[in-house]
Protein backbone atom coordinates (compact mmCIF):
# COMPACT_ATOMS: atom_id res chain seq x y z
CA UNK A 1 0.00 0.00 0.00
CA UNK A 2 3.01 2.35 0.75
CA UNK A 3 4.41 1.78 -2.71
CA UNK A 4 0.84 2.54 -4.37
CA UNK A 5 0.25 5.96 -2.52
CA UNK A 6 4.32 6.73 -3.11
CA UNK A 7 3.45 6.50 -6.90
CA UNK A 8 0.32 7.91 -6.76
CA UNK A 9 1.89 11.06 -5.34
CA UNK A 10 4.70 10.98 -8.15
CA UNK A 11 1.67 10.96 -10.81
CA UNK A 12 0.38 13.92 -9.68
CA UNK A 13 2.94 15.44 -9.36
CA UNK A 14 4.59 14.86 -13.08
CA UNK A 15 1.12 15.50 -14.51
CA UNK A 16 1.25 19.16 -12.34
CA UNK A 17 4.54 19.74 -13.89
CA UNK A 18 3.14 18.93 -17.73
CA UNK A 19 0.40 21.15 -17.04
CA UNK A 20 2.32 23.95 -15.76
CA UNK A 21 4.56 23.95 -18.76
CA UNK A 22 1.93 24.02 -21.14
CA UNK A 23 -0.09 26.66 -19.95
CA UNK A 24 0.05 28.93 -22.62
CA UNK A 25 1.96 32.27 -22.03
CA UNK A 26 1.07 35.20 -23.80
CA UNK A 27 3.04 38.62 -24.42
CA UNK A 28 0.27 41.02 -24.46
CA UNK A 29 -3.55 40.50 -22.87
CA UNK A 30 -6.10 39.94 -24.67
CA UNK A 31 -7.97 42.79 -23.88
CA UNK A 32 -5.07 44.66 -24.47
CA UNK A 33 -4.89 43.41 -28.06
CA UNK A 34 -7.83 45.69 -28.55
CA UNK A 35 -6.05 48.37 -27.59
CA UNK A 36 -5.50 50.21 -30.84
CA UNK A 37 -9.65 50.07 -31.55
CA UNK A 38 -11.06 50.58 -27.86
CA UNK A 39 -8.10 52.16 -25.99
CA UNK A 40 -8.45 55.88 -24.66
CA UNK A 41 -5.74 57.30 -26.90
CA UNK A 42 -6.96 55.97 -30.20
CA UNK A 43 -10.93 56.45 -29.63
CA UNK A 44 -10.97 59.64 -26.87
CA UNK A 45 -7.47 61.62 -27.77
CA UNK A 46 -8.42 61.73 -31.52
CA UNK A 47 -11.73 62.70 -30.82
CA UNK A 48 -10.41 65.95 -28.81
CA UNK A 49 -8.35 67.17 -31.47
CA UNK A 50 -11.55 68.58 -32.63
CA UNK A 51 -12.70 70.40 -29.43
CA UNK A 52 -9.46 72.72 -28.49
CA UNK A 53 -11.29 73.34 -25.15
CA UNK A 54 -11.46 69.93 -23.86
CA UNK A 55 -8.29 68.83 -25.49
CA UNK A 56 -6.93 71.83 -23.06
CA UNK A 57 -8.48 70.17 -19.92
CA UNK A 58 -7.43 66.79 -20.72
CA UNK A 59 -3.51 67.91 -21.35
CA UNK A 60 -3.32 70.99 -19.73
CA UNK A 61 -1.68 72.63 -22.94
CA UNK A 62 -3.01 73.58 -25.93
CA UNK A 63 -2.88 71.23 -29.15
CA UNK A 64 0.12 73.38 -30.79
CA UNK A 65 2.50 73.04 -27.11
CA UNK A 66 1.55 69.20 -27.58
CA UNK A 67 2.73 69.35 -31.05
CA UNK A 68 5.61 70.89 -30.14
CA UNK A 69 6.59 69.51 -27.57
CA UNK A 70 6.38 66.16 -28.86
CA UNK A 71 8.53 67.25 -31.71
CA UNK A 72 11.28 67.76 -29.18
CA UNK A 73 10.66 64.57 -27.49
CA UNK A 74 10.39 62.29 -30.78
CA UNK A 75 14.48 61.35 -31.06
CA UNK A 76 14.26 60.87 -27.01
CA UNK A 77 11.38 58.24 -26.40
CA UNK A 78 10.89 56.84 -30.00
CA UNK A 79 11.51 53.14 -30.07
CA UNK A 80 12.70 50.53 -32.84
CA UNK A 81 10.23 48.08 -34.41
CA UNK A 82 11.12 44.52 -33.52
CA UNK A 83 10.19 41.04 -35.27
CA UNK A 84 8.02 40.10 -32.00
CA UNK A 85 5.90 43.53 -31.98
CA UNK A 86 4.95 46.96 -32.38
CA UNK A 87 5.95 49.79 -29.90
CA UNK A 88 4.03 51.93 -28.65
CA UNK A 89 4.34 55.54 -30.83
CA UNK A 90 6.15 58.26 -29.08
CA UNK A 91 2.68 60.66 -29.30
CA UNK A 92 1.47 57.57 -26.96
CA UNK A 93 3.94 57.60 -24.95
CA UNK A 94 3.47 61.32 -24.63
CA UNK A 95 -0.35 61.13 -23.69
CA UNK A 96 0.20 58.85 -21.40
CA UNK A 97 2.87 60.34 -19.04
CA UNK A 98 0.96 63.93 -19.54
CA UNK A 99 -2.53 61.99 -17.98
CA UNK A 100 -0.57 60.33 -15.52
CA UNK A 101 0.78 63.86 -14.31
CA UNK A 102 -2.20 65.64 -14.75
CA UNK A 103 -4.50 63.48 -12.76
CA UNK A 104 -2.79 61.45 -10.32
CA UNK A 105 -4.05 58.20 -11.20
CA UNK A 106 -2.77 55.08 -10.14
CA UNK A 107 -0.53 53.29 -12.62
CA UNK A 108 -3.30 50.62 -13.11
CA UNK A 109 -5.56 53.00 -13.66
CA UNK A 110 -4.02 54.70 -16.65
CA UNK A 111 -3.46 50.98 -18.12
CA UNK A 112 -7.24 49.78 -17.68
CA UNK A 113 -7.61 53.20 -19.42
CA UNK A 114 -4.98 52.81 -22.21
CA UNK A 115 -5.36 49.19 -22.61
CA UNK A 116 -1.47 48.33 -22.20
CA UNK A 117 0.58 46.87 -19.08
CA UNK A 118 0.34 48.22 -15.68
CA UNK A 119 4.21 48.26 -15.64
CA UNK A 120 4.32 49.21 -19.29
CA UNK A 121 2.75 52.30 -17.56
CA UNK A 122 5.00 52.63 -14.90
CA UNK A 123 8.44 52.69 -17.50
CA UNK A 124 6.70 54.88 -20.04
CA UNK A 125 6.30 57.50 -17.21
CA UNK A 126 9.62 57.47 -15.67
CA UNK A 127 11.41 57.52 -18.93
CA UNK A 128 9.15 59.91 -20.43
CA UNK A 129 9.77 62.54 -17.41
CA UNK A 130 13.48 61.89 -17.32
CA UNK A 131 13.75 62.77 -21.21
CA UNK A 132 11.15 65.73 -20.01
CA UNK A 133 13.89 67.41 -17.82
CA UNK A 134 17.15 66.57 -20.05
CA UNK A 135 15.20 68.26 -22.98
CA UNK A 136 13.34 70.79 -21.45
CA UNK A 137 15.77 72.07 -18.49
CA UNK A 138 18.46 73.76 -20.48
CA UNK A 139 16.11 76.26 -21.95
CA UNK A 140 13.48 76.83 -19.48
CA UNK A 141 14.91 76.54 -16.05
CA UNK A 142 19.07 76.96 -17.42
CA UNK A 143 21.79 77.73 -14.70
CA UNK A 144 20.95 81.12 -13.69
CA UNK A 145 23.36 83.70 -14.83
CA UNK A 146 23.82 87.56 -13.89
CA UNK A 147 21.48 88.89 -16.20
CA UNK A 148 18.79 86.27 -14.79
CA UNK A 149 19.29 87.94 -11.12
CA UNK A 150 19.12 91.39 -13.18
CA UNK A 151 15.83 90.85 -14.43
CA UNK A 152 14.48 88.90 -11.56
CA UNK A 153 15.29 91.95 -9.34
CA UNK A 154 13.89 94.20 -11.56
CA UNK A 155 10.63 92.71 -11.16
CA UNK A 156 10.29 92.22 -7.78
CA UNK A 157 10.78 96.16 -7.57
CA UNK A 158 9.02 96.92 -10.57
CA UNK A 159 5.57 94.54 -9.47
CA UNK A 160 6.30 93.67 -5.41
CA UNK A 161 7.75 96.81 -3.77
CA UNK A 162 10.56 94.81 -2.85
CA UNK A 163 13.68 96.24 -4.21
CA UNK A 164 16.96 94.22 -4.02
CA UNK A 165 15.54 91.11 -4.13
CA UNK A 166 16.26 88.74 -6.44
CA UNK A 167 14.04 85.68 -5.99
CA UNK A 168 11.31 83.89 -3.48
CA UNK A 169 12.81 80.65 -1.83
CA UNK A 170 10.52 77.85 -0.17
CA UNK A 171 10.76 74.12 0.38
CA UNK A 172 7.40 72.21 0.45
CA UNK A 173 6.74 68.19 1.37
CA UNK A 174 5.54 66.33 -1.96
CA UNK A 175 3.73 63.25 -0.41
CA UNK A 176 5.24 59.46 -1.78
CA UNK A 177 4.54 56.12 -0.58
CA UNK A 178 6.89 54.75 1.90
CA UNK A 179 10.44 54.17 0.26
CA UNK A 180 11.18 51.09 1.20
CA UNK A 181 14.14 50.27 3.83
CA UNK A 182 14.65 53.94 4.49
CA UNK A 183 13.68 54.01 8.29
CA UNK A 184 12.69 57.07 9.56
CA UNK A 185 14.77 58.97 6.57
CA UNK A 186 12.03 60.60 4.49
CA UNK A 187 9.32 60.64 7.71
CA UNK A 188 8.11 64.39 7.98
CA UNK A 189 6.51 66.17 11.32
CA UNK A 190 3.11 66.07 9.03
CA UNK A 191 3.40 62.28 9.84
CA UNK A 192 3.64 61.11 6.60
CA UNK A 193 6.97 60.48 4.34
CA UNK A 194 7.88 63.33 1.81
CA UNK A 195 10.52 64.39 -0.26
CA UNK A 196 11.40 68.05 -0.32
CA UNK A 197 11.10 70.29 -3.36
CA UNK A 198 12.93 73.28 -2.31
CA UNK A 199 12.31 76.38 -5.33
CA UNK A 200 13.67 80.09 -5.73
CA UNK A 201 11.30 81.42 -8.01
CA UNK A 202 10.95 84.62 -10.29
CA UNK A 203 8.30 87.53 -9.82
CA UNK A 204 6.51 86.14 -13.19
CA UNK A 205 5.97 82.62 -11.58
CA UNK A 206 8.39 80.56 -13.30
CA UNK A 207 10.91 77.99 -11.40
CA UNK A 208 14.45 79.70 -11.49
CA UNK A 209 16.03 76.74 -9.34
CA UNK A 210 14.92 73.71 -7.73
CA UNK A 211 16.30 71.25 -5.57
CA UNK A 212 14.38 68.07 -4.96
CA UNK A 213 14.88 65.17 -3.51
CA UNK A 214 16.03 66.14 0.15
CA UNK A 215 14.59 64.00 3.30
CA UNK A 216 11.12 64.84 4.45
CA UNK A 217 12.63 64.72 8.20
CA UNK A 218 15.22 68.12 6.94
CA UNK A 219 14.77 71.60 7.52
CA UNK A 220 14.32 74.20 4.63
CA UNK A 221 17.52 75.79 5.96
CA UNK A 222 19.44 72.57 6.34
CA UNK A 223 18.59 71.66 2.64
CA UNK A 224 19.37 75.81 1.20
CA UNK A 225 22.13 75.15 3.09
CA UNK A 226 23.73 71.73 2.10
CA UNK A 227 22.24 72.71 -2.11
CA UNK A 228 24.13 72.42 -5.38
CA UNK A 229 22.78 75.71 -5.78
CA UNK A 230 23.85 77.11 -2.25
CA UNK A 231 27.63 75.95 -2.82
CA UNK A 232 27.45 77.82 -6.10
CA UNK A 233 26.17 80.83 -5.82
CA UNK A 234 26.05 82.03 -2.41
CA UNK A 235 28.44 80.48 0.06
CA UNK A 236 31.86 82.96 -0.48
CA UNK A 237 29.93 84.77 -3.24
CA UNK A 238 27.09 87.28 -3.95
CA UNK A 239 24.28 86.89 -5.88
CA UNK A 240 24.93 90.29 -7.16
CA UNK A 241 27.20 93.78 -5.94
CA UNK A 242 25.33 95.44 -3.28
CA UNK A 243 23.60 98.31 -4.44
CA UNK A 244 21.74 101.18 -2.01
CA UNK A 245 17.97 101.10 -2.21
CA UNK A 246 16.00 103.81 -3.99
CA UNK A 247 16.22 106.93 -2.49
CA UNK A 248 19.06 106.00 -0.07
CA UNK A 249 23.11 106.03 -0.30
CA UNK A 250 24.11 102.83 1.68
CA UNK A 251 25.11 99.60 -0.32
CA UNK A 252 22.64 97.25 0.79
CA UNK A 253 22.83 93.50 -0.23
CA UNK A 254 20.54 91.69 -2.98
CA UNK A 255 18.59 89.22 -1.28
CA UNK A 256 16.15 86.07 -1.56
CA UNK A 257 13.16 86.21 0.76
CA UNK A 258 11.53 83.16 3.04
CA UNK A 259 9.36 82.55 5.51
CA UNK A 260 10.30 81.78 8.82
CA UNK A 261 11.51 77.96 7.95
CA UNK A 262 14.66 80.05 6.78
CA UNK A 263 16.96 81.19 9.55
CA UNK A 264 17.36 84.86 9.14
CA UNK A 265 21.15 85.47 6.85
CA UNK A 266 22.30 88.44 5.27
CA UNK A 267 21.75 87.27 1.56
CA UNK A 268 17.94 85.72 2.91
CA UNK A 269 14.70 88.04 5.02
CA UNK A 270 12.81 86.18 6.87
CA UNK A 271 9.74 87.92 9.02
CA UNK A 272 10.22 89.10 12.00
CA UNK A 273 8.13 86.52 14.93
CA UNK A 274 4.84 87.69 15.30
CA UNK A 275 5.40 88.29 18.92
CA UNK A 276 7.91 91.60 17.99
CA UNK A 277 5.92 92.63 15.30
CA UNK A 278 2.95 92.97 17.15
CA UNK A 279 4.48 95.30 19.54
CA UNK A 280 6.27 97.58 16.94
CA UNK A 281 4.48 99.20 13.72
CA UNK A 282 7.69 99.19 11.73
CA UNK A 283 8.51 95.61 11.79
CA UNK A 284 4.59 94.80 11.47
CA UNK A 285 5.02 97.18 8.39
CA UNK A 286 8.00 94.91 7.23
CA UNK A 287 6.20 91.34 7.71
CA UNK A 288 3.41 92.95 5.54
CA UNK A 289 5.61 93.68 2.65
CA UNK A 290 7.81 90.84 2.99
CA UNK A 291 4.97 88.20 3.13
CA UNK A 292 3.08 89.74 0.34
CA UNK A 293 5.45 89.14 -1.82
CA UNK A 294 6.54 85.44 -0.39
CA UNK A 295 3.13 84.98 -1.97
CA UNK A 296 4.90 84.51 -5.31
CA UNK A 297 6.44 80.97 -4.63
CA UNK A 298 2.92 80.03 -2.58
CA UNK A 299 1.10 80.90 -5.98
CA UNK A 300 3.68 78.95 -7.85
CA UNK A 301 3.48 76.15 -5.94
CA UNK A 302 -0.31 76.52 -5.89
CA UNK A 303 -0.24 76.64 -9.99
CA UNK A 304 1.41 73.61 -9.95
CA UNK A 305 -0.63 71.58 -7.82
CA UNK A 306 -3.73 72.66 -9.53
CA UNK A 307 -2.34 71.98 -12.98
CA UNK A 308 -0.68 68.84 -12.46
CA UNK A 309 -2.89 66.81 -10.00
CA UNK A 310 -0.11 64.05 -9.43
CA UNK A 311 1.16 66.66 -6.53
CA UNK A 312 -2.69 66.03 -4.46
CA UNK A 313 -1.90 62.87 -3.28
CA UNK A 314 0.99 60.41 -2.54
CA UNK A 315 3.29 59.56 -5.52
CA UNK A 316 3.26 55.52 -5.34
CA UNK A 317 7.06 55.49 -7.24
CA UNK A 318 9.98 54.52 -5.72
CA UNK A 319 12.00 57.61 -5.07
CA UNK A 320 14.14 58.34 -7.76
CA UNK A 321 11.07 58.06 -9.99
CA UNK A 322 9.28 60.46 -7.68
CA UNK A 323 12.14 62.75 -7.89
CA UNK A 324 11.98 62.59 -12.25
CA UNK A 325 8.26 62.95 -11.83
CA UNK A 326 8.69 66.43 -9.21
CA UNK A 327 11.56 67.48 -12.09
CA UNK A 328 9.59 66.97 -15.18
CA UNK A 329 6.55 68.57 -13.84
CA UNK A 330 8.27 71.85 -12.67
CA UNK A 331 10.26 72.22 -16.17
CA UNK A 332 6.72 71.07 -18.06
CA UNK A 333 5.20 74.47 -15.72
CA UNK A 334 7.90 76.81 -17.13
CA UNK A 335 7.60 75.58 -20.42
CA UNK A 336 4.02 76.45 -20.82
CA UNK A 337 4.63 80.02 -18.34
CA UNK A 338 6.50 80.72 -20.81
CA UNK A 339 4.80 79.81 -24.13
CA UNK A 340 1.47 80.95 -23.08
CA UNK A 341 2.57 84.23 -21.71
CA UNK A 342 0.18 83.82 -18.86
CA UNK A 343 -0.04 87.42 -17.28
CA UNK A 344 1.82 88.21 -14.04
CA UNK A 345 -0.66 88.04 -11.02
CA UNK A 346 -0.67 91.64 -9.29
CA UNK A 347 -0.97 91.95 -5.69
CA UNK A 348 -4.18 93.45 -6.12
CA UNK A 349 -5.49 90.44 -8.17
CA UNK A 350 -4.56 87.83 -5.80
CA UNK A 351 -7.26 85.87 -3.94
CA UNK A 352 -6.31 86.21 -0.39
CA UNK A 353 -8.64 82.77 0.32
CA UNK A 354 -7.07 80.37 -1.29
CA UNK A 355 -5.31 77.61 1.00
CA UNK A 356 -2.49 75.82 -0.07
CA UNK A 357 -3.75 72.16 0.70
CA UNK A 358 -1.37 70.50 -2.01
CA UNK A 359 2.02 71.13 -0.73
CA UNK A 360 2.87 71.14 3.34
CA UNK A 361 5.13 73.62 3.97
CA UNK A 362 8.53 73.30 6.89
CA UNK A 363 8.28 73.92 10.21
CA UNK A 364 9.53 77.58 11.21
CA UNK A 365 12.78 77.66 12.77
CA UNK A 366 14.82 79.28 15.88
CA UNK A 367 18.03 78.81 14.45
CA UNK A 368 20.51 81.81 15.66
CA UNK A 369 21.52 84.87 12.96
CA UNK A 370 24.52 87.25 13.16
CA UNK A 371 24.70 90.39 13.91
CA UNK A 372 25.28 91.36 10.19
CA UNK A 373 22.12 89.59 9.15
CA UNK A 374 20.13 91.62 11.86
CA UNK A 375 21.82 95.34 10.59
CA UNK A 376 20.82 94.22 6.50
CA UNK A 377 17.47 93.51 7.83
CA UNK A 378 16.93 96.78 9.78
CA UNK A 379 17.80 98.37 6.72
CA UNK A 380 14.94 96.96 4.73
CA UNK A 381 12.78 97.48 7.88
CA UNK A 382 13.93 101.50 7.36
CA UNK A 383 13.30 101.68 3.89
CA UNK A 384 9.96 100.39 4.16
CA UNK A 385 8.96 103.00 6.91
CA UNK A 386 10.03 106.08 5.28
Amino acid sequence: MEISSDLDVEELLLLYALSRSQRKRVWVHDINQKRKDLGEYHRLCRELASHEDRFFTYFRMSQDLFEELHELLIPKISKCTTNWRTPISTRERLVICLRYLATGDSHQTIAFSFRVGRLTVGGIVKEVCTEIWNTLQPEYMPSPTEETWKQSEKGYRETWNFPNCVGSVDGKHVSIKCPKNSGSEYFCYKKFFSVVLLAIVDPCYKFTVIDVGSYGRHSDSGIFENSIFYRQYIHGKSLLPDKPLPGTEEPVPHVLIGDEGFALKTYLMRPFPRALATQDERKTNFNKRLCRTCRVVENTFGILAQKWRIFLRPIDCDVDTAIDIIKAACCLHNYLRTKQGTAILTPESEDENVPMRALITHRPTNRRSTTAAFETREQFVSYFNQ
